[in-house]
């Protein structure tokens, strides 16, 4: 199953909460970047956030021979090894194996599975999105102001985390039944732009370098402890934020891909997103687990990011449908 989550914990010099004293005239925006095995952009914490909004152009995958996968969203929670939840809402860039493309939008409640939301998006559409908590009640909005097209979903939610506020570029993760996460091919989608970046906590709004909160520059898949170590065959790849614009309300992230070849099939997954066909299947040998299907034809099961690449997981095979995005 596509999840996007943080994997691992920041490898940086200092910590998000408490890390800084927050003054009326100093923005608190730790000049280090923290490293990252799955996310690029900024996290802003040191208090409880009760929204996150942002805007961003939708990129373009520039795709190849193999499957590759990004996502662009805002969200709440997450940030840390402590947190199982995360309330976030955004878009995909996707490369199927014959070359094709996939774009579309999203929310996820996490630990529960994402969902595609019932909006068109393709690459040059400027997409403005919004996180808001309140006790257990979320609500997701996104708009294609390109399109004029938006939606709002009201949600409920156990135990929601507030704790960080997140501008992120990532590479989604494939996660079996167990919860076990491994992040996937990252798309070379060129840069992404994100603007109007802010945050609401006890009632005061302001954008990522505001005062009343500490923030932080996360790299992906660069030097420090929680890198991605692809192994030979199963290529590499980086992304990268800019600083922050002058008010602390934009910057961008550039991708860095490398090549990505492919492996042996996969096993069979038991559950996919979709109608089912030919999917992004389970683990071989582990007796199935979330599968990627939904596809029809598409072939993504033919080949896998299997071999030494993952550890001996072989990303392919058959996935089935009926569980995973769930209704529009």
């Amino acid at each position: 199953m596509i999840r996007h989550r943080l994997l691992a914990t920041f490898a940086a010099t200092a910590g998000l909460a408490g890390a800084y004293a927050a003054t009326a005239s100093a923005a608190t925006v730790n000049p280090q970047e923290a490293v990252s095995q799955n996310w690029a952009g900024y996290v802003a914490g040191g208090t409880q956030f009760s929204s996150v909004s942002g805007s961003w152009v939708q990129p373009t995958a520039k795709c190849g021979s193999g499957q590759t996968y990004s996502a662009f969203w805002v969200g709440l929670g997450g940030s840390s090894d402590q947190s199982s939840a995360l309330e976030q809402t955004g878009t995909q860039a996707d490369c199927t194996a014959g070359g094709g493309t996939s774009y579309y939008a999203w929310y996820e409640l996490v630990p529960a599975a994402p969902v595609k939301l019932d909006l068109a998006v393709k690459p040059g559409d400027h997409i403005s999105a919004k996180v808001t908590v309140n006790g257990t009640n979320v609500t997701v909005w996104m708009s294609n102001e390109t399109t004029g097209q938006s939606t709002t979903k009201s949600l409920q939610m156990n135990n929601p985390d507030t704790s960080s506020a997140e501008w992120i570029a990532e590479a989604p993760s494939a996660c079996d039944g167990s919860g076990s996460c491994q992040p996937l091919p990252l798309s070379d989608f060129g840069t992404v732009n994100f603007t109007g970046a802010t945050a609401t906590a006890g009632g005061h709004t302001g954008t990522i370098s505001d005062p009343n909160w500490s923030a932080q520059a996360v790299q992906l898949g660069a030097s420090g402890v929680s890198d991605i170590s692809y192994t030979s065959g199963s290529g590499s790849s980086s992304a990268s934020p800019s600083s922050l614009s002058s008010d602390g309300s934009a910057f961008s992230v550039s991708s860095q891909t490398g090549s990505t070849s492919t492996g042996s099939a996969g096993g069979a997954g038991d559950y996919g997103y979709g109608d089912g066909g030919d999917g992004y299947g389970g683990y071989p040998g582990a007796g199935g687990g979330y599968g990627y299907g939904g596809y029809p034809g598409g072939g993504y099961g033919q080949y896998g990011y299997g071999g030494g690449g993952y550890g001996g997981y072989g990303y392919g095979g058959y996935g089935y449908g009926g569980y995973g995005y769930g209704a529009f």
